[in-house]
């Protein structure tokens, strides 16, 4: 995906017959106002990486012209706007906090500073909401951003995203999974 893709809300990945299915399947599908939200979250994130877009700038941009203009079938229409600058503005407030935690879980010799830029925005995005949303539940938030990575990207992403959430979520939800034996994914 492109930068462009990104700020034009296009989540087309490169041409394939399984990714133009998965399109079309998530097209007649009434989209979830919170998943929406999570997927224009990622989009802002990578706009404010790559362009520096503000904080402030990047979500009445979205607010006022994004959402409003959202097409049928576009991924972001409908999205919880509330939600959606929540999770921006947390995002943005605990960064610090959250990149150590996640380079910790990228297996060795990955950075999350050279990553791809929306492979780092769905990693940031989803920790936040580990981390700070408790009401949501842990399963939840990696199943949302597994399937963003895989809106996205066709390649290993979606597995490097369950293998990192899963071992946060493990971290910072232990109540959550005492039950269910670790991840063979995970790498921490």
């Amino acid at each position: 995906m492109t930068s462009q893709d990104a700020k034009t809300g296009d989540q087309s990945k490169s041409s394939s017959s399984s990714s133009s299915t998965r399109g079309a399947s998530q097209q007649n599908e009434k989209p979830n106002p919170r998943s929406s939200a999570r997927i224009a979250v990622v989009q802002a994130l990578f706009q404010m990486d790559l362009a520096r877009t503000g904080v402030r700038e990047v979500i009445e941009e979205f607010s006022s012209t994004r959402f409003p203009t959202a097409q049928d079938g576009d991924l972001i229409k409908g999205a919880d706007n509330h939600f959606f600058a929540q999770l921006v503005r947390g995002v943005v407030r605990r960064q610090r906090d959250l990149d150590p935690l996640i380079d910790q879980r990228l297996a060795q010799g990955w950075r999350l500073s050279r990553i791809d830029s929306t492979l780092r925005a769905i990693l940031r995005a989803a920790a936040y909401e580990l981390m700070e949303r408790n009401e949501v539940p842990a399963r939840v938030v990696i199943n949302e951003y597994v399937n963003i990575a895989h809106v996205f990207f066709d390649g290993d992403e979606p597995k490097v995203v369950n293998g990192v959430l899963d071992g946060l979520s493990r971290n910072w939800r232990t109540g959550e999974f005492e039950t269910l034996p670790p991840n063979p994914e995970n790498k921490g």
